[in-house]
């Protein structure tokens, strides 16, 4: 029996700075109460005016027990690590990386020929038993993200599965669904969902009724229990990026770059740093 998940609540994304100087809508944050496990953080970068100046980036840092989610609509970003990957992730790459038990990495956007560099980064918590684990990545070039077309539904498949396509981003703890949906006018988009999965919906163009509500952009919702979702456009094309995990259900406790389960785990992961033990190798 289908059961439709409603909205229960609608976030309108703040404006924050971080790295070296760098603007961000963010949506949500880690926090002690854990609403939306097993995400923990979601920002949208966009440097849409020259007129803001150099872009300063995010020079290198560390991350202990969570994944980033790095997904580039438009420009690039150089990255780096002291696993020793560098590269380029341009428009429609993705890069999904499991920081586990330590990682330091720098990531600096640039922009594109039109000026602009367009993007979301997305944090998942990791279990307990797999927040040290050795760190990985999977870098994911645009033309190998499979994409489902049907009747004015365009979906790229970063993770999970629509229609009988599988994402290419495979072995993550949360068992993601991770999609970059897009709606012509008068499309209509269904999708099955776990019920023990938590559902996001990060709205970024357009307008569209969100299982009963509707949303203009730029919107997070969060969705309520059931296990299927539906979404209906109106008179202007409709752009979300959904978001789906099983929750940890663990206690949290977030500093910085990093998101542990004790007090005492952060305590040892800022004595890691100053000892120059932090990155296993």
């Amino acid at each position: 029996m289908n059961n439709l998940r409603i909205v229960k609540e609608i976030v309108e994304p703040q404006y924050v700075m971080e790295g070296a100087g760098v603007l961000l809508r963010r949506s949500i944050s880690p926090q002690v109460s854990n609403r939306f496990d097993p995400f923990l953080l979601f920002d949208h970068f966009a440097f849409n005016d020259p007129a803001e100046g150099p872009i300063r980036g995010f020079p290198m840092h560390p991350h202990r027990g969570i994944e980033t989610v790095s997904y580039i609509l438009k420009g690039s970003v150089q990255h780096r690590d002291s696993l020793g990957n560098a590269g380029l992730i341009g428009p429609g790459d993705v890069q999904w990386m499991t920081a586990g038990g330590g990682i330091m990495h720098e990531e600096m956007p640039r922009r594109g020929p039109d000026g602009i560099i367009d993007g979301f980064q997305l944090w998942v918590n990791l279990p307990a038993v797999k927040k040290m684990s050795p760190p990985r990545y999977q870098e994911v070039g645009a033309a190998t993200i499979p994409v489902f077309e049907k009747n004015g539904c365009r979906v790229r498949v970063v993770s999970g599965m629509v229609g009988g396509l599988r994402g290419p981003v495979t072995d993550i703890a949360a068992n993601p669904v991770y999609l970059d949906v897009k709606l012509e006018v008068g499309a209509r988009f269904n999708l099955p969902v776990s019920e023990e999965h938590t559902v996001l919906a990060y709205v970024f163009d357009g307008q569209g009724i969100f299982g009963g509500a509707e949303v203009t952009s730029v919107k997070m919702v969060i969705f309520g229990e059931g296990n299927q979702i539906e979404v209906q456009v109106g008179n202007s094309p409709l752009r979300f990026m959904l978001m789906a995990g099983v929750p940890c259900r663990e206690p949290i406790v977030p500093y910085g770059p990093f998101v542990m389960n004790t007090r005492e785990e952060i305590q040892q992961a800022l004595e890691d740093l100053r000892n120059g033990t932090f990155v296993k190798v």
